[in-house]
């Protein structure tokens, strides 16, 4: 898998997940260019138009993901989440990129009991969930040679995320409550990035793509796992979501389905706990672990 000659560009190349995948990209020898704020205002088409040069493929990494703040500043997040996505899939098409974007699963009402299916009618809950799903359209509607690829919990070395969160606060108060009527599927940033090359190195057609680890979890199975890898002991209790009220309501099931990714002869990511347990020392590397 090789992508000699090719240029990529990232835009939201400074977050956890474009870090990921500006390395994996450059792995597979293409050029990066990365765009984020500092280069390029996403809300503006001028400004991405005169960021974005040529080249063969673009990713936008670029998101408003500060969910419960989109709940009374919609506005904002429309902006970036909705415009922006519009912004950039206008500039692939006028470049003649390939365009991978950025989804959520929070596009779905989350009371499903089987997993989302990429075709299945999204029915967002939040504010943060309608505007990914605007940006989805907008990017489904702009003539691109796009593929939407949806992801969800979402944890790297790279940025702050819940195993980072849960190791912390383990260690601070010794004791955590955490929910267990939440379902999803933990996903490294490193594997999404591998997942989005081998999408494009197998030329997978346009459309609609879930890039989440495989099985399920609640939150509180993650949360064992993780104080497990940072040496805390059995430190967690089961809670639901009554007892963490938030402005914007979480979904409740956020397992995805794969069926798109292997139609198109590309193998899903692997089962979320093995790929924990890969992933752990390098996430939780700058935190101390209990003797």
């Amino acid at each position: 898998m090789t992508f000699d000659g090719q240029t990529w560009v990232i835009t939201g190349a400074h977050g956890m997940l474009g870090q990921d995948l500006a390395d994996a990209v450059a792995a597979a020898g293409a050029t990066v260019v990365g765009i984020d704020r500092d280069h390029a205002d996403i809300t503006s088409l001028e400004s991405l138009r005169a960021a974005i040069p040529a080249c063969d493929v673009i990713v936008n990494c670029a998101a408003y993901t500060a969910v419960d703040a989109a709940e009374t500043d919609e506005e904002a997040a429309w902006a970036v989440n909705a415009v922006g996505a519009g912004n950039v899939a206008t500039v692939a098409a006028e470049r003649g990129a390939r365009l991978v974007h950025i989804s959520t699963d929070y596009v779905f009402a989350g009371d499903a009991t089987d997993p989302y299916g990429e075709d299945d009618a999204v029915a967002p809950r939040s504010a943060y969930g309608r505007t990914k799903a605007a940006g989805e359209a907008a990017v489904r509607a702009s003539g691109a040679d796009a593929l939407v690829v949806r992801t969800a919990w979402l944890y790297g070395a790279r940025g702050a995320c819940f195993p980072t969160t849960i190791a912390r606060a383990g260690r601070e108060r010794g004791a955590l409550s955490v929910v267990d009527d939440q379902i999803g599927q933990p996903t490294w940033t490193r594997d999404l990035a591998d997942f989005i090359v081998r999408l494009i190195a197998a030329h997978a057609p346009a459309g609609t793509y879930h890039g989440t680890s495989s099985g399920r979890a609640s939150w509180y199975d993650f949360a064992q796992e993780i104080v497990a890898a940072a040496g805390l002991g059995d430190i967690v209790t089961a809670t639901d979501s009554a007892a963490f009220r938030r402005p914007a309501p979480r979904p409740a099931w956020s397992v995805l389905g794969h069926d798109a990714a292997t139609a198109a002869g590309v193998t899903p990511i692997g089962d979320w706990r093995a790929r924990w347990q890969t992933a752990a020392g390098e996430v939780l590397a700058d935190q101390p672990r209990a003797q």
